[in-house]
């Protein structure tokens, strides 16, 4: 990709019923991804995203989602959780992206300040989040839900078991049990608990969760905990102290009540009941690194939560009687190779892939990808395994995507996006608006129609890829090498105005996503370019 040294090395800037209730239609205009500036108490400095679906039931349900380390509220919305995005525009719910703000973008799960309700940092910052959708959008307050992936994992545990008298169920992808990460020195990682180390009884996890909120005797939230068998960077054993922190929080047997395999290689348990809610739902992922939540996931996630319906709750249950002790989860299915961390806490032990590697500072490992090797297994293989960020080679490049103008073609770019997004990957757009690589009709242009057809580009783009693409280099390439200036292109002969015009374009097409600009040789302060 051109002596691309930016790369993306350190890409920090991843069952259907009909509805029974009135749905209304909201006034503004499309749906997207929307950040709120003033929502209350909020002593940790979060930031607040919401998503409104242009038809929003007459009483909604609430789902708080949750992003990984290193992540961000319009990653989450793009990448991983753009199905549950999806479900709300056909079911009418709410969604509250928190985005934490603290260096490697992690959630306090250790503090013990976080640790207890109302005691203070990110937890209170997003319950003053749900209060605050709650009172705009008339919230049925029995459908409120949390769901997040390893540290959003981790944060689900913790407010389900703080704030069980607000949250119906929660859905963890690769997390750890409630209490498990507490730290006493200040420190933002418990290694003892990542390494799958901190082994306890049912009923000492669940005092531990109890304990976060002294005194309450109602009934504890439904959970459903996914985990990878090879998870290194929150140990697979972490899932089974899960379940027995649940199962006795809900007052159910640890001896699971079915097993089955909805999925190859996935092996689901359910505890207290066999319906498709049940109190505890574990579902164990045969080979899988900490890269959850794969494709067709979350749709599980959606049918257990209750959220693929508009009917409104039920009065609150009465407490759950006390548990009843029994083995711990059966074993999962022999584990084959995993691919590599896609997202994570950072610090805790060395890790094993590039990706992982990144990820303990707060960056992403990427690599630039073909279409055309797609089929070469080894090849699939190692990017699996390797990297947690993926841009296309020269698939999403102007002579691609636009071959002639105005008729845009995005069939090998969305080879490689489905490949990624399939596979647990974030993906990187590259690029917008460069000198080279222009179809032959662009490059006949100039002056005002050459401006005109670059900014069509951008957007025509940037639509088809609007909330699945979370970061965009906009602009490669523009300064020359051997002096430094701008690059005497066709695009610089337009007006100097040209990288301004590209980007504002591009904020506007797509307001969620990060922009970015490119280039090569900029690492050496003597070279002319840096």
């Amino acid at each position: 990709m051109r002596r691309r040294i930016v790369a993306l090395l350190a890409a920090v800037l991843m069952p259907v019923v009909a509805a029974t209730t009135l749905l209304v239609t909201q006034p503004a205009a499309a749906a997207s991804l929307t950040r709120v500036t003033s929502f209350g108490n909020n002593p940790s400095n979060l930031n607040m995203y919401i998503y409104v679906p242009d038809r929003v039931a007459a009483r909604p349900a609430l789902l708080v989602a949750v992003h990984y380390c290193t992540g961000t509220a319009s990653a989450l919305f793009g990448g991983y959780f753009r199905d549950y995005v999806t479900a709300a525009d056909q079911y009418g719910f709410i969604i509250v992206f928190p985005e934490a703000t603290r260096s490697g973008q992690c959630f306090d799960v250790y503090s013990p300040q976080a640790l207890r309700r109302g005691g203070g940092s990110d937890p209170v910052g997003i319950m003053s989040m749900v209060d605050y959708a709650k009172s705009r959008y008339n919230v049925d307050p029995g459908r409120v839900y949390v769901s997040g992936v390893s540290s959003g994992a981790m944060m689900t545990n913790v407010l389900a078991a703080e704030y069980p008298d607000v949250f119906a169920a929660g859905s963890a992808f690769m997390g750890v049990p409630a209490g498990c990460f507490a730290t006493t020195d200040g420190s933002t990682w418990n290694s003892q608990c990542s390494g799958g180390q901190s082994i306890k009884s049912a009923q000492q996890w669940g005092d531990l969760a109890r304990s976060m909120y002294s005194g309450y005797g109602g009934s504890y939230p439904r959970m459903q905990l996914w985990h990878g068998t090879n998870d290194t960077t929150l140990a697979y054993p972490n899932f089974g102290e899960e379940i027995k922190q649940w199962t006795n929080l809900n007052g159910v047997s640890q001896t699971p009540v079915s097993t089955d395999s909805p999925s190859s290689g996935w092996t689901r348990t359910r505890y207290g009941n066999n319906s498709t809610q049940p109190p505890v739902e574990g579902v164990s992922v045969s080979g899988q690194g900490h890269s959850l939540p794969l494709n067709g996931m979350i749709a599980y996630a959606i049918n257990f939560l209750g959220l693929n319906s508009t009917t409104q709750s039920s009065p609150s249950p009465s407490p759950s009687p006390s548990p009843t002790p029994s083995p711990t989860p059966p074993n999962s299915p022999s584990p084959s190779p995993s691919p590599s961390p896609s997202s994570g806490p950072t610090g805790g032990p060395p890790a094993t892939t590039l990706g992982a590697a990144a990820a303990r500072s707060g960056r992403y490992f990427g690599t630039a990808i073909s279409a055309s090797k797609l089929g070469d297994s080894n090849y699939t293989t190692i990017a699996n395994r390797e990297f947690n960020m993926i841009t296309a080679e020269n698939e999403m490049k102007i002579d691609a995507t636009e071959p002639n103008q105005g008729q845009f073609n995005f069939t090998n770019a969305d080879r490689i996006y489905n490949w990624a997004t399939q596979n647990g990957k974030q993906v990187r757009g590259h690029t917008l608006a460069w000198y080279s690589q222009q179809p032959g009709w662009m490059q006949s242009l100039s002056g005002s129609a050459l401006r005109q057809a670059m900014i069509n580009h951008i957007n025509g783009v940037m639509a088809h890829y609007k909330g699945k693409i979370p970061y965009w280099d906009v602009v490669n390439e523009a300064f020359d090498d051997s002096t430094g200036g701008r690059r005497d292109s066709n695009l610089q002969r337009t007006g100097n105005d040209w990288i301004e015009v590209a980007f504002r374009t591009a904020r506007a097409a797509d307001p969620a996503a990060k922009l970015c600009y490119n280039d090569y040789n900029i690492d050496n302060w003597t070279w002319a370019k840096t």
